[in-house]
């Protein structure tokens, strides 16, 4: 069995080293991505339901490809926030591997403070293309479901990967700092 704290993955070693915001930040992070989990697990059921139900019994499940092209996208975004709370997004450390700490944590929090700022502007630039679909009233072809709301389910998940991209940033700096005093 093993021990309270003692953890097998890096990234969740890393979550054990954030602040108590940075905990619960990273708890929020991982409920979203187990949702969109949980969403991708329900898209491929409906899928197979619907192939299934295409291929036995001429049933196929109506709009799938509309609900698979929707539901993806949220389940999707949902778990990028977690991803960079976990650091696990790709890096090419070939450049850095010889520099210094301290500068290899600078060139970390600027790349989590450029990724905040993007994510925040895709937030915004999403929420205003929700609107705008609101007003025009477009729906789906097939089922009929208004457009706007599921972009508008996308605002939350960028939301929160730039609040994550801001804390990281934040953390970032504060390891380089610590490790200069220690």
């Amino acid at each position: 069995m093993q021990e309270p704290g003692v953890l097998d993955d890096a990234g969740t070693q890393y979550a054990q080293s954030l602040g108590p915001w940075g905990q619960r930040l990273y708890a929020v992070t991982r409920w979203f991505a187990i949702a969109g989990g949980v969403g991708f697990i329900a898209l491929v059921t409906m899928s197979l339901v619907s192939i299934i139900g295409r291929k036995i019994a001429s049933t196929p499940v109506p709009g799938d490809i509309e609900i698979m092209q929707m539901g993806t996208a949220i389940a999707s975004a949902a778990m990028l926030a977690f991803c960079e709370m976990d650091r696990q997004h790709l890096r090419v450390d070939f450049f850095t591997a010889k520099l210094s700490a301290k500068i290899r944590h600078a060139l970390d929090a600027l790349s989590h403070l450029v990724l905040a700022v993007v994510a925040l502007v895709i937030a915004w630039r999403t929420g205003l293309s929700a609107l705008s679909l609101n007003e025009a009233g477009e729906t789906s072809v097939i089922l009929g479901w208004p457009v706007w709301a599921v972009v508008a389910g996308l605002v939350p998940s960028f939301l929160l990967l730039a609040i994550a991209g801001l804390y990281n940033a934040v953390h970032s700096t504060s390891s380089s700092v610590m490790e200069d005093v220690a």
